[in-house]
């Protein structure tokens, strides 16, 4: 890692989507959304394009995220895309295996292959989504050996394979929100995403874990980390803050255990949550970088020294379509400069 202080314009910048649906609309709209700002942000030079895997959740799209992940390539020609990421408790690796060799034969050196650890969503749906809970999260480090064994060279003794999979070396991300899956991309010498965008607690010790113990792979030689954070950028600060009321609403639902589509802004947040519930919430929203290009960019240096991170994710809970796309193309220009 060099000792250099990185800058915007030095590192990769991408998307994490949700996929939101909004108050009033349906999720089909919420992928034509998606695929227009997946265009948008192609065209701006973003690196890639993550979905995430959400169930059970009104105001989240994202549930079937494979089926999104081929929606997003097919409606794009040149950007990476991904799962940011797939929730490997949730699936059978070889099925996992089966799916992304299916994108990456169709999209060929665009498939990203993003691991969570977590379900994704509640006990209950968990289980209906499982049908057995006897596997567990300690059974990850293995599963994810066995998906990389799937997606590997071709073994000809193999009793199972994953056709298509076999041979196509998707790339194999590990996403964390903890420390425990930067131990683990680290002993596998794979790249890791920290979730920072919701969980800004242990990144700093999660990146430090990460690069301190990381061993060289066939994949990655160097450690290579991304930090998904929140980005809310409009031509001024105030229109940014006003902006922002729609996330802030989004993690207020978080914290009370709601389950709501995605709100429009308000003039003001303070009738809306209690104190308790304002700290929570700017708690978990630590790394969000709200405001005009000039004030984003101080903020948004400062967290690339202290990180220095090698990309950023930026996911971006703005209501109205159209503040969404400036937001992105706002966020780039700030790297051109």
């Amino acid at each position: 890692m060099s000792s250099n202080n990185k800058t915007l314009s030095d590192i990769a910048l991408s998307v994490l989507d949700l996929v939101p649906i909004q108050e009033g609309k349906t999720a089909s709209d919420a992928f034509k959304a998606s695929a227009d700002l997946a265009r948008h942000v192609e065209g701006l030079g973003y690196k890639r394009y993550w979905l995430a895997e959400h169930h059970n959740m009104p105001g989240i799209a994202s549930s079937a995220t494979v089926v999104l992940i081929g929606h997003i390539a097919g409606s794009t020609k040149s950007i990476r895309v991904g799962s940011g990421g797939i929730m490997l408790p949730n699936h059978a690796p070889l099925v996992v295996a089966e799916q992304f060799g299916t994108l990456e034969s169709l999209y060929p050196g665009r498939i990203d292959l993003g691991l969570g650890r977590a379900p994704g969503t509640d006990g209950l749906t968990a289980m209906a989504l499982r049908r057995d809970l006897r596997g567990d999260v300690d059974d990850f480090p293995k599963n994810v050996q066995e998906l990389q064994y799937y997606l590997g060279p071709v073994d000809p003794e193999a009793k199972v394979r994953a056709i298509p999979g076999q041979g196509l070396e998707v790339p194999i991300w590990l996403l964390g929100s903890s420390t425990y899956s930067a131990q683990l991309a680290a002993m596998l010498g794979l790249p890791f995403a920290f979730a920072s965008h919701f969980a800004p607690a242990a990144l700093q010790a999660a990146l430090k874990i990460y690069r301190d113990t990381f061993q060289p792979s066939e994949h990655l030689k160097e450690p290579y980390a991304i930090a998904c954070v929140n980005g809310v950028v409009a031509e001024t600060d105030a229109e940014a803050e006003k902006l922002a009321t729609t996330l802030y609403q989004s993690f207020l639902n978080v914290i009370r255990g709601t389950a709501n589509p995605q709100q429009p802004p308000v003039d003001s947040m303070e009738e809306l949550w209690s104190q308790n519930e304002k700290y929570a919430v700017h708690q978990m929203l630590r790394y969000t970088f709200t405001g005009s290009p000039a004030t984003v960019k101080e903020e948004i240096e400062a967290f690339l020294a202290e990180t220095q991170v090698d990309e950023l994710m930026f996911a971006s809970h703005i209501y109205e379509h159209q503040a969404r796309l400036r937001s992105y193309e706002l966020l780039a220009e700030l790297a051109k400069k």
